[in-house]
């Protein structure tokens, strides 16, 4: 008998797509305060491909023609502040069966107090702290697939998910545009068939589990949380942890300089003609 998938889905709290973010007073981060905030859309799409999963291993009117193995849980999990609590109650109203909240301290988060860090730096772990506490998460709750979304919006790292890969020695495939489940012909094990877009077509890689699948945004269309379910994620299991209860060290290596906003485009201008065009051009240094 095969063994059940136990999925995590790590969701990031950020600024809402629709926002125009705008760089704060001191030139050291982008403005969070008093700003919507949302769940990365990358992570709803990791979300959204965890729960259509184990409705395609579920007899019923949504079972895929594609076979897939049973999935026994699906573990949501976010590190930030005590506001990323209301993206982890999202997580579990679209169909997360519980939660984990890695409970940091703005002010402490990586040590910058005591390495003189400039008050209004962003706190927030670095894609290789971050990394390390998925690994511990992944080896504490026995998880053995985890997909998460390619990079955030607000860091645009694009780098958690190959750190995870190598931190656990696992396979990875990244920027999935579609994930097939292929089962072994020993009946007790599945390969993981994962395309993703490249330049000029698509490029297919295979990988046995346990393994780390990032995601991109031709995978699917997530779905709304419904009220239903909004009122049923409320007694859902949300547990409350530390970096320390992982023994993860969350202190940043990396120091951001400056932010600037990029500077504003010149208007354009009109030509009479395609001569006109090249002199412009040869002005210009262009041509």
């Amino acid at each position: 008998m095969s063994v059940p998938l136990k999925i995590l889905v790590p969701v990031k709290r950020v600024i809402d797509y629709a926002i125009k973010p705008r760089v704060n007073s001191t030139h050291t981060a982008i403005e969070t305060a008093n700003v919507k905030h949302s769940i990365n859309p990358f992570d709803e799409l990791s979300l959204e491909a965890a729960i259509r999963l184990r409705e395609a291993s579920t007899p019923g009117p949504k079972k895929s023609h594609h076979p897939s193995p049973t999935v026994s849980d699906i573990l949501a999990l976010s590190a930030g502040p005590a506001k990323c609590t209301d993206v982890l109650r999202t997580a579990m109203a679209m169909g997360a069966d519980r939660a984990i909240h890695v409970e940091i301290d703005p002010k402490t988060a990586s040590g910058r107090e005591k390495e003189g860090g400039t008050e209004g730096e962003s706190q927030e772990l670095e894609p290789l702290g971050v990394a390390k506490l998925l690994k511990a998460v992944v080896e504490k709750e026995d998880r053995n697939f985890v997909i998460l979304g390619k990079q955030s919006i607000d860091d645009d790292s694009n780098q958690t998910g190959q750190m995870l890969a190598g931190l656990l020695g696992w396979g990875q495939a990244t920027q999935a545009a579609e994930i097939v489940f292929e089962p072994q012909k020993d009946g007790d094990s599945w390969m993981v068939k994962v395309t993703k877009e490249v330049d000029g077509g698509v490029e297919t890689v295979r990988s046995p589990l346990p393994m780390v699948v990032t995601t991109d945004l031709r995978l699917n269309e997530p779905r709304y949380a419904s009220l239903p379910n909004i009122m049923k994620a409320k007694k859902k299991k949300l547990e409350k942890k530390t970096l320390e209860d992982y023994g993860v060290d969350g202190r940043r290596r990396l120091r951001v300089l400056r932010v600037e906003e990029p500077p504003a485009r010149k208007g354009g201008g009109k030509v009479e003609d395609v001569d006109g065009m090249i002199s412009r051009l040869k002005e210009l240094g262009a041509i």
